[in-house]
């Protein structure tokens, strides 16, 4: 299967499939007609599977990084960056991205400043970054207060969403991307029984399709965009508690889940929305077996705090919320009223 992700002079392809990493050479060939170089950027875990035999038909460098958010870090950009600059990579050459959305969101911002833009190309081998990480040009790393902070737009060129990857992933990591198609499931309006009989090459291509016409319309987060955040508000304030070292054990994946059930509550406790609303959000949660209830021992103000500094907040507290009319990016959300919603969903753990 493939999905394009159209942009005016600057359109890619998604592809959905086993053995899609096969294509990356015809990728390159076609996109970057003068490359010569590629830089191949890799988690040492990942280059050790079984599968991992990309070829992109050039002078090819290997460069490991860390796994997970370790590597999304400032440091790790500036030695991408050198490492290119040391094997002598081109403005007309090629980097590849293969790994989680992690690797994908530090590769494609490495690649974005790197002589002010390089081709990329993202291999992603969770089902996470198939399903939101590596579509859509939004790159970036953490900082100590928070997650993406530091980023910039850039577009790949081609994203392969090989399912044959996924065959060795930790269930931990499938549940995780989960999160991410609930969102997108939700987002659509779907409730928990069109997920019955609904395959993983179905949901993969749901989630690709939603978020490759959100992007077309809203290529830099100045409106619609701003919808893929649904239940990121609360999803990157637990998962800045991992950061500033309170091991929460928890996934993006996981946060967002999380943070989705919260969004329906804080919609009802609002006003926009019925009762009906937050059962819904529950039984698709329910449904792919994802977790729906704050983590125990959090310090519900320094979360409020947090969610304040949240990168698509403006000095305030922003959500993606649903309503009568369908969903909206609601800024202004009193924190009193946050706290309290949160306060009472803390209860229900």
């Amino acid at each position: 299967m493939r999905i394009t992700v159209p942009l005016e002079g600057r359109s890619y392809d998604v592809a959905i499939g086993p053995g899609v990493r096969h294509q990356l050479a015809d990728v390159i060939a076609k996109r970057v007609l003068e490359a010569r170089m590629a830089a191949v950027v890799v988690p040492s875990a990942v280059s050790s599977l079984s599968w991992f035999d990309v070829s992109t038909a050039l002078d090819e460098t290997v460069i490991a990084v860390s796994d997970g958010e370790r590597a999304k870090s400032m440091e790790e950009v500036a030695r991408l960056c050198e490492e290119f600059s040391r094997i002598g990579l081109s403005r007309r050459d090629v980097v590849v991205a293969v790994g989680g959305g992690a690797t994908t969101d530090l590769v494609g911002f490495a690649s974005a400043i790197y002589l002010r833009g390089i081709s990329v190309v993202h291999v992603p081998t969770t089902l996470a970054a198939q399903v939101d990480a590596a579509i859509g040009g939004k790159t970036g790393v953490n900082l100590p207060t928070g997650k993406n902070l530091v980023g910039a737009f850039h577009q790949p060129i081609g994203v392969l969403c090989d399912e044959e990857t996924l065959l060795t992933l930790p269930e931990r990591e499938i549940l995780s991307g989960l999160g991410e198609v609930a969102k997108c499931w939700l987002l659509e309006g779907g409730d928990a029984g069109g997920l019955v009989g609904k395959q993983q090459s179905d949901l993969i291509a749901m989630a690709v399709q939603l978020k490759a016409m959100i992007v077309a319309n809203d290529e830099r987060e100045g409106g619609e965009r701003a919808l893929l955040n649904y239940g990121h508000t609360l999803a990157h304030a637990l998962e800045a508690e991992n950061l500033a070292g309170r091991s929460l054990d928890i996934r993006h994946g996981e946060a967002v889940a999380i943070g989705l059930a919260f969004a329906a509550r804080l919609a009802r406790d609002l006003g926009r929305v019925g009762e009906d609303v937050v059962q819904a959000h529950d039984e698709v949660l329910d449904f792919f077996g994802l977790p729906r209830h704050l983590p125990k021992g959090l310090n519900l103000e320094n979360l409020l705090r947090v969610m304040g500094r949240d990168k698509k907040a403006h000095h305030d507290l922003t959500f993606v919320l649903a309503g009568e009319t369908g969903f909206l990016s609601v800024p202004g959300v009193a924190p009193s009223t946050v706290l309290r919603s949160l306060q009472s969903f803390e209860g229900e753990s």
